[in-house]
């Protein structure tokens, strides 16, 4: 796959002089993790005799080829799987043999950062990989960057690729959300990358309550906010803890208001708000839930808690690892978060206190009526082929055997997905598609078996899943510390109420998918600052009214602006 260099000179003309000389200052800097060196690097792109193509989405490359790439190395793969398996390492292990004995592709990485895809250093890399113009063969990159490589003609054209090579279990797989990942990856009808599917369903909100402090105070779950409410003036004034002292919390939150444990949005969702995403109005516009009327209604009612003491009067300046001391030592009830919670962070609270017990529950709204369940677009990240790539369609052959691998008729899932000694084994592949329900449909094969009686014809993520509930269930201190997996695939865990929003049809999905518009880019971060400053404010008690004042200002320093942007990308979409 391996073509020579091919510069980008649209690219180059867009970076600054300035900007690329401080990102090659950083990138000399920053210490490269591969064992591939720049001399390598170099070779790996000279030009190699062109191999067949089996033209089947599993067909193998004789004589092999080699494909290049370029990633980040988290802790996770450093420490949890190549400090455990000790025959692998990142350019040689299960995942390169596995595409090279089936597929005949050789991965090699150009060069390969410690950290995570958002990591500075790893921002820092990828950007100068960018700006030269000199590319692997597969890089993956952001929504950002996609859009600059496709408007320079840096990237290959796969629409008629991925209709051709991709398998029918890929097709159904990247398609789990609809077109959305798709249409965040084409431009003038043509698809620039293969997307990085990432599951919004998995971010799905929850109400994590303790239902040991339930019981004690004789309260049922909510069904309503107001039961919400009630609950959480119940947990700072009645002593759920029996220690004597007015020193608990309603309901846990974060400085930064949102996210996946401790976040709001689950709450706003209960007032029909929806902050931080783009809607569809009644006339088929798109508006930003963050500036509409039901978001001040909520603020009201968080102030409302905040004045009552329910809300930490300091969590205006703590982040997620500070609010979860708090919840580690039992001194909050409540929390809106995701189906993971469990693991982290009330197994801390678990850990110091075995009769402390949390369960995950629907989200509820103000009238009683079913709520909508809000998602945001997760996915990504995308993987763009070099121009005049000798094989294009590899990437998309890498995709059909890692899904097959792992949930095909062929999968060896105790291999390579999570076997015991390594679970993160997954990541050792360069590519890591998954369908976006994995999670739900274990809960659903394991929930059947237990219905059933008969755990037996478990297999592949189901079967391991089960294995650690065992353990759960076994009461031995190895056990113990598999409570949050019980939590979320039990009988009474967070997946039964993911498989119960989706048999209800609950989701209002983010619409804008596209790359950021050009206002954005420049103002989106700014405005989030504001905004965010400005709610955690009216929670502490500044006037309500502010709100509107907030809702001019973000018209006026840009929202407008890129809410004509948004609406045309959304005009052209839909054509």
């Amino acid at each position: 796959m391996n073509t020579g260099t091919r510069k980008g000179p649209g690219l180059l003309k867009s970076t600054s002089i300035l900007l690329l000389s401080a990102l090659l200052l950083s990138a000399c800097s920053g210490k490269l993790e591969s064992g591939n060196s720049g001399k390598e690097a170099a070779a790996g792109n000279d030009p190699k005799p062109s191999a067949a193509v089996d033209e089947s989405p599993l067909g193998k490359y004789d004589p092999p080829i080699e494909v290049s790439f370029v990633r980040d190395l988290g802790d996770v793969v450093e420490n949890n799987v190549l400090g455990v398996l000790k025959d692998e390492t990142i350019d040689n292990n299960r995942w390169t043999k596995l595409y090279e004995d089936q597929l005949g592709i050789k991965i090699k990485y150009n060069w390969i950062v410690k950290g995570s895809q958002t990591s500075d250093q790893y921002l820092q890399k990828i950007n100068v990989t960018l700006a030269s113009g000199d590319l692997p063969d597969v890089t993956p990159v952001n929504a950002t960057q996609l859009k600059q490589l496709a408007d320079s003609d840096q990237i290959e054209d796969m629409t008629a690729l991925y209709e051709k090579y991709a398998s029918p279990f890929t097709k159904k797989v990247l398609s789990g959300e609809g077109t959305s990942v798709f249409d965040a990856a084409t431009f003038d009808g043509k698809l620039m990358a293969i997307p990085s599917l990432e599951s919004s369903i998995e971010r799905s909100m929850y109400i994590w309550i303790r239902t040991d402090w339930l019981e004690k105070l004789g309260m049922q779950p909510p069904k309503t906010m107001a039961d919400v409410l009630a609950i959480s003036e119940a947990f700072a004034d009645k002593d759920p803890d029996g220690n004597g002292k007015k020193d608990t919390y309603g309901l846990g939150i974060t400085k930064d208001l949102w996210g996946g444990a401790m976040g709001l949005e689950g709450f706003m969702a209960g007032y029909n708000a929806y902050p931080n995403i783009w809607l569809e109005d009644e006339n088929g516009k798109l508006v930003y839930g963050s500036i509409q009327p039901e978001v001040k209604k909520a603020l009201q009612v968080l102030q409302d808690m905040a004045k009552k003491g329910q809300l930490d009067q300091e969590f205006g300046v703590k982040d997620g690892g500070k609010v979860s001391e708090l919840i580690s030592a039992g001194k909050i009830g409540m929390e809106y978060g995701e189906q993971w919670n469990s693991i982290w962070p009330l197994q801390l609270n678990r850990d110091n206190d075995p009769k402390a017990q949390w369960q995950a529950f629907p989200i509820v709204s103000e009238s009683g009526d079913t709520p909508k369940v809000p998602l945001k677009f997760s996915t990504t990240r995308f993987f763009a082929v070099k121009k005049g790539a000798a094989h294009p369609e590899a990437v998309i052959k890498l995709f059909n055997l890692h899904l097959e691998k792992n949930w095909g008729e062929t999968a060896e899932f105790d291999k390579y997905f999570a076997p015991p000694e390594a679970e993160s084994v997954w990541q050792l592949s360069p590519v890591t598609p998954y369908p976006v329900t994995k999670n739900v449909d274990a809960f659903r094969e394991i929930d059947a078996a237990r219905k059933a009686g008969d755990f037996s014809k478990l297999v592949g993520e189901a079967k391991t899943i089960q294995e650690k509930l065992e353990s759960y269930a076994s009461g031995t201190s190895e056990g113990f510390a598999l409570w949050g997996w019980e939590r979320i695939y039990g009988e009474q865990g967070s997946m039964g109420i993911a498989d119960q929003y989706i048999k209800n049809e609950q989701f209002i999905q983010e619409k804008f998918v596209g790359a950021p518009t050009p206002t954005m880019v420049e103002r989106k971060t700014t405005l989030e600052k504001q905004q965010n400053e400005m709610f955690v404010k009216i929670i502490l008690g500044d006037p309500i009214d502010k709100f509107d004042q907030f809702v001019k200002d973000w018209q006026k320093l840009g929202g407008d602006q890129i809410t004509q942007e948004v609406n045309e990308w959304y005009a052209a979409t839909k054509k």
